[in-house]
């Protein structure tokens, strides 16, 4: 009901603002305590005894409280709420923990200076570490308001990811213990091989990610890439490290390298209505300041948040989307790149996190809709800023478009600020699926083929390029062909087909799905 919205809910009908990434939690005014789990949010419902008195510090103490720090929502409350009116509560509450809180995250996020002075009381953190993921280093003690700046990143680009049930078992997921596991069942050796293997999937399903599944050259390029850069760039988000990558990876023959200085949208096209705009990108002024915050989330984290700083590094700088092209494959890139330079995953291994979101309908269906959790809400709100009835301009890095988006500067909090819980709860799936599925099957293909081409040895003898020619005959057809025998003539003695023909369906008759 109208008037029950406590906490942010309140905050945002007092000042007319909204976030729009949706907040998580939703907290009212109901008859009995209760909570409600819906799609991923939170509604929890207080008793009357609970309801803060109708002022804005009461429902800000509240929030900060009971709902966490909500760096969009509050960075549009600051741009609506009077500086005055915050730094009254303020003064009146010199040693409160929320009011001093609420002081150094309107100056973090404003750089503007309240009128306060002479604030006391113990040091507090910022975020609180058993709620959200925080800096571990370089931890900042703000002598004005009394706070250990733990935010992650920078006012220009700070993710938030909480700590949620997941992402609890995702800290303590062991994916080295996982290799070791599989290298004890496997052996050294085929577990070494399956890693060329798996690099050259992981590169061919990024490609088919983004609909280009069928050049080879390229795949074959980006794995190389893979192998040459994974782990070992000083710094991979840094501009000049960004234009080498990405020429690796396009070629040299691509048309533009570098942070792009031109608006730029992710859609499709139809024959019918033209453009179809899926997603806004941020403005291009602001991509160095955007990636400097991106790498100061991945340099105050510790190496303990693995599988979150993957998360924040690939989904971070694919909806920051700094480049011309070859955003998609870097972000992937950048999964295996974190996880190598927080020493979860060693040489030469490359998880193929592209072959695991490929791997099914489902799964790619499932990827979409974690990139359109952020997108959709942005487009949902600014749709209507999307103009593509102006001429055509020239932009600075020789981008010619028609496209122009009005709204950059209110859109903002939400490019600077996302909450990346659901995009790191879904990498860790996708991981551990990885893991316990797709490397997994990986290598025990490889050591059935192994096998078998042993098996093999033992009726004809030729190089292992031709008795390999010869397994991947039989396990098409089923038997020796006419075709394999023409070519192969010593197949047509007595017996030797027959015993090939079972020295290949025992091979591979513990594999699950014919691979």
């Amino acid at each position: 009901m109208a008037g029950d919205e406590i906490g942010y809910a309140w905050l945002a009908a007092r000042y007319n603002v909204q976030a729009i990434q949706p907040l998580p939690l939703e907290s009212r005014i109901g008859r009995r305590r209760q909570t409600y789990d819906q799609a991923g949010r939170r509604l929890e419902y207080y008793t009357e005894a609970m309801r803060p008195q109708g002022t804005v510090g009461a429902h800000l103490t509240f929030a900060l409280k009971h709902e966490g720090v909500a760096l969009e929502f509050l960075a549009r409350l600051f741009g609506a709420l009077p500086a005055e009116a915050l730094a009254d509560w303020i003064r009146s509450e010199p040693t409160g923990q929320y009011a001093r809180r609420a002081g150094f995250l309107y100056e973090w996020l404003t750089g503007n200076t309240l009128a306060v002075e002479d604030v006391g009381g113990n040091y507090r953190d910022a975020l609180d570490p058993e709620l959200y993921v925080t800096a571990a280093t370089e931890v900042r003690r703000n002598r004005r308001w009394r706070i250990n700046d733990n935010l992650p990143g920078t006012p220009e680009f700070c993710p938030l990811v909480r700590r949620t049930t997941s992402l609890l078992e995702a800290r303590q997921y062991g994916i080295a213990d996982r290799l070791a596991a599989m290298e004890g069942e496997f052996g050294p050796d085929i577990l070494r091989r399956s890693a060329v293997w798996l690099t050259i999937k992981e590169s061919r399903a990024s490609f088919v990610i983004e609909h280009e599944g069928q050049h080879q050259d390229r795949i074959r390029r980006f794995a190389t890439a893979m192998e040459q850069y994974c782990g070992r760039l000083d710094s991979p988000l840094d501009e000049c490290a960004l234009s080498e990558f990405q020429s690796a990876i396009l070629g040299t023959t691509t048309i533009r390298t570098g942070l792009r200085q031109s608006p730029v949208f992710v859609g499709s096209s139809s024959i019918d209505y033209g453009a179809v705009v899926h997603y806004v990108c941020p403005h291009w002024d602001w991509l160095p300041g955007m990636l400097e915050g991106l790498q100061c989330f991945l340099a105050r984290t510790g190496p303990g948040e693995a599988l979150v700083r993957a998360a924040v590094a690939s989904f971070g700088f694919v909806f920051i989307h700094p480049l011309a092209d070859g955003n998609g494959r870097i972000a992937r890139f950048l999964v295996n790149d974190t996880l190598r330079r927080d020493g979860v995953v060693p040489e030469p291994f490359i998880l193929p996190v592209s072959a695991a979101i490929t791997s099914s309908a489902v799964r790619r269906a499932e990827y979409d809709r974690i990139l359109e959790r952020y997108s959709r809400p942005l487009m949902s709100a600014y749709r209507d800023a999307v103009d593509f009835t102006h001429e055509r301009v020239a932009y600075a890095d020789g981008i010619e478009s028609d496209f122009v988006f009005n709204a950059y500067d209110e859109a903002a909090p939400v490019w600077r600020y996302p909450d990346l819980t659901e995009q790191a709860e879904y990498l860790f799936a996708i991981v551990r699926h990885t893991l316990e599925h797709e490397m997994h099957h990986q290598a025990a293909f490889q050591r059935a083929w192994y096998r078998t081409r042993e098996a093999i040895k033992d009726w004809v003898e030729g190089p292992d390029e031709h008795i390999d020619r010869m397994i991947r005959a039989i396990r098409q057809h089923g038997r020796v062909s006419g075709k394999l025998m023409k070519e192969f003539p010593v197949l047509a003695q007595a017996g030797i087909a027959s015993e090939l023909e079972q020295a290949v369906a025992e091979g591979f008759a513990d594999l699950q799905d014919g691979q």
